[in-house]
């Protein structure tokens, strides 16, 4: 039987039961101990505004989303759906980009609001001079490297070398460049991700943005 949301415990026990969470899972999500949450949902622990705001700030809601809970109809986990979706990389179906510091080549452009977009990237830029700021996205990315070796300048870390074979996978908010190390050019595969429902046009439009680029057509 559903408790009732009338108290902080309450409100996070509907939200948990409506997601279908474990204790577990959610202070995962919201990052609080998993002995802390449990004694909030039982109504022997409050949370300060700060961590109040934490957990919904991690969970994507709003204070008011939250704290209305009780109001909405109670629902089961939604089912997942199944899509049947498909993307070849032939010759035809890439939309290539040329900018000073990188040569682009969008993957599987015939589909549309991916969650994940590829991208084939020769890096020619070789220092930061060179590269100028680094950039920031919404998102995450993987990068693996495939030809040559290139050096990672992240905001927050100090600066590594990948080799061919070896990759990074980070968090695109953060500034973050990419330059070869120690050779011509190099070729990475990149993959972003994000909730954004066309990543790709969002990513494209930043290149354009940042380094004006001459576009070409897809499968140029």
């Amino acid at each position: 039987m559903e408790r009732s949301g009338a108290t902080l415990g309450g409100l996070i026990h509907l939200l948990r039961r409506r997601n279908g969470w474990t204790l577990r899972e959610m202070s995962a999500k919201v990052g609080i101990p998993l002995s802390t949450l449990a004694k909030v949902e039982a109504d022997k622990l409050s949370l300060t505004y700060d961590k109040l705001q934490q957990l919904t700030v991690r969970l994507s809601m709003t204070m008011t989303e939250f704290l209305g809970q009780a109001d909405a109809p109670s629902r089961e986990p939604a089912s997942p759906v199944v899509t049947a979706r498909r993307s070849l990389t032939t010759d035809d179906n890439s939309i290539r980009i040329t900018t000073p510091n990188y040569d682009y080549e969008y993957l599987c452009a015939d589909l549309r609001e991916k969650r994940m977009v590829p991208i084939l990237t020769r890096i020619r830029a070789h220092n930061l001079a060179e590269f100028g700021e680094p950039v920031q996205h919404r998102g995450e990315e993987f990068i693996y490297v495939l030809e040559g070796s290139i050096e990672v300048h992240l905001q927050f870390y100090t600066t590594v070398t990948l080799k061919a074979g070896q990759g990074i996978y980070i968090d695109s908010t953060m500034g973050h460049a990419y330059v070869a190390k120690d050779c011509e050019s190099a070729l990475v595969l990149g993959v972003c991700s994000g909730e954004e429902p066309d990543l790709d046009r969002e990513l494209i439009s930043l290149v354009e943005d940042l380094e004006t680029p001459e576009q070409g057509q897809p499968g140029s």
